[in-house]
Order: structure tokens, then C-alpha cells, then sequence
């Protein structure tokens, strides 16, 4: 067990994983919108499809910091 929660590891259960799949598809579909919007490579292309990433992680993680989507680890 970590001392910092931070840094703990989340097992997801059935409903985590499917929602996780559902934060990441909602990503993937706004980011697959901007691309046909804005096909040329450019700087602020890449920024925002890097800050997306790093927003998709965050999403995912605020899910799985939730009780009713991990799995019960013993000794927690």
C-alpha cells in the first residue's frame, strides 16, 4: 500500500473498464472532429491533441478514483 494516495493503483471492475472505454471514445471522436476540421499538421495541432491526451488521463483517473468502479483489493 502506498502512503500517498496519489499513487495508488486502481483495479477497475466491469463497470470501470466500460467506462473508461466510453471516456476514451469521447476523445477520440472530438479529437477525429478537430483533425477534419483542421487537417494540416501545425504546432497547435500537436499542443491540443497532447493537452487532450493529458485531459483523457485525467478524465480516465477521476473514474477510477471512484469506489463503485474498482475492484475491492483486500487489505485496503
Amino acid at each position: 500500500m502506498t502512503a500517498n494516495k496519489e499513487f495508488e493503483v486502481h483495479l477497475l471492475n466491469d463497470q470501470g473498464k466500460r467506462k473508461a472505454a466510453a471516456i476514451a471514445q469521447a476523445f477520440d471522436t472530438c479529437l477525429t472532429d478537430l483533425l477534419a476540421i483542421l487537417p494540416e499538421p501545425s504546432r497547435e495541432m500537436s499542443i491540443c491533441r497532447t493537452k487532450m491526451e493529458e485531459a483523457c488521463f485525467f478524465a480516465k483517473k477521476a473514474m477510477a478514483s471512484r469506489s463503485e468502479n474498482t475492484e475491492n483489493i483486500s487489505g485496503r
